[in-house]
């Protein structure tokens, strides 16, 4: 089974980056799609962007389009995300996630396999 764990959170300011890596165990990794979610303090878990199995394909939340890019290195068992162009409406926890396919979906139920998350914030 694919176990992820996430790194590269903290505290930025407005208009910089950071970037998210999520390692997962496991010998089938390319086999599965990956997701990044996030979740803000109140509010429910929701789709950042995921990448096919092979990262052929990549998808993405409208609100996070142009300025995040979801990437992987199958070889090193290994999704990125490259968040550049903060806001502090970016202010979450990110989660990275395993879906249950090659190609997942936007929805988190379709995903069952969740690290621990990393804390993003972005202050004005």
């Amino acid at each position: 089974q694919v176990q992820p764990v996430e790194s590269g959170g903290g505290l930025v300011q407005a208009g910089d980056s950071l970037r998210l890596s999520c390692a997962a165990s496991g010998r089938t990794f390319s086999l599965y799609a990956m997701g990044w979610f996030r979740q803000a303090p109140g509010k429910e878990r929701e789709f950042v962007a995921r990448i096919f199995g092979s990262g052929g394909n990549t998808y993405y939340a409208d609100s996070v389009k142009g300025r995040f890019t979801i990437s992987r290195d199958n070889a090193k068992n290994t999704v990125y995300l490259q968040m550049n162009s903060l806001k502090p409406e970016d202010t979450a926890v990110y989660y990275c996630a395993v879906a249950r396919n090659f190609f997942g979906t936007n929805y988190y139920k379709d995903y069952n396999v969740w690290g621990q998350g990393t804390q993003v914030t972005v202050s004005s």
